[in-house]
């Protein structure tokens, strides 16, 4: 079952660019004692993905930030080699979004949240969803309809907290 509010994330081991090349990060380290929004959308360079998501984060960073949030963490189905370059072509490391790799869809299969759409190469690739997680919880989770970016946007976040 998909997440739901009142689940603690499942705990995975992502991977982001660091300065020496790839490295792991623990989820559940990252959302220890803080409070995070995690954002899971199909794909870089993706269409809605690169055009409205990831956009609508970038906008919100300010209003989130003075709402109590720690850290904006976006997760997709790709190597960090991939979100290394989409974060710097649309902004997001600039923005402080923390851009993390799901490679293997490991994260995105325990939390539930995988689909397959082969018309597009789409294998175990991410919903398009966003999470408020507090400590570890999920408190609030919204997902998309595909191809459309209303619920799981910044701006609806921001609103829901």
């Amino acid at each position: 079952m998909p997440l739901r509010p009142g689940d603690t994330m499942p705990d995975a081991t992502l991977l982001r660019m660091g300065e020496n090349g790839p490295e792991e990060v623990k989820l559940s380290e990252r959302l220890k004692g803080r409070t995070v929004v995690l954002f899971g959308l199909p794909g870089a360079f993706t269409g809605t993905c690169t055009t409205a998501h990831v956009p609508s984060f970038i906008n919100a960073m300010d209003g989130l930030k003075a709402k109590g949030v720690d850290e904006v963490i976006c997760v997709a189905v790709n190597d960090p080699f991939v979100m290394q370059a989409w974060g710097d072509s649309t902004g997001a490391h600039d923005a402080g979004i923390t851009m993390l790799a799901d490679p293997a869809s490991d994260f995105t299969k325990a939390a539930d949240m995988a689909f397959t759409a082969p018309p597009v190469g789409f294998f175990d690739r991410s919903k398009r969803y966003a999470a408020v997680i507090r400590d570890g919880k999920v408190e609030t989770v919204q997902e998309d309809e595909p191809g459309t970016c209303n619920m799981s946007g910044g701006d609806a976040i921001l609103e829901a907290l």
